[in-house]
């Protein structure tokens, strides 16, 4: 499997994060890594998440990114590093 990193920017709701978690699953992917950090003193979240999958990482990232309360959604620089099951 290969590694993906992605950067989501996101208001911070109590849903949000049950959402993305939620897309994560669907699309196919396994969660390796996530890490969320409040911007300031808005209500909006960086989440970086790594996650696996033999499937390509744009069907996550357009599925993320049709997400209400989402604002922005990068794909970082891909990792070479791959996991095997």
């Amino acid at each position: 499997m290969m590694q993906h990193q992605l950067a989501v920017q996101a208001r911070f709701r109590p849903e949000t994060l049950e959402r993305v978690l939620r897309v994560v699953r669907h699309r196919g992917f396994q969660l390796c890594s996530m890490n969320v950090a409040t911007v300031g003193s808005t209500d909006n979240i960086n989440i970086e998440l790594t996650v696996a999958s033999l499937r390509p990482v744009e069907l996550l990232f357009s599925q993320l990114s049709k997400l209400v309360d989402v604002a922005c959604v990068e794909i970082q620089q891909p990792t070479t590093q791959q996991i095997r099951a």
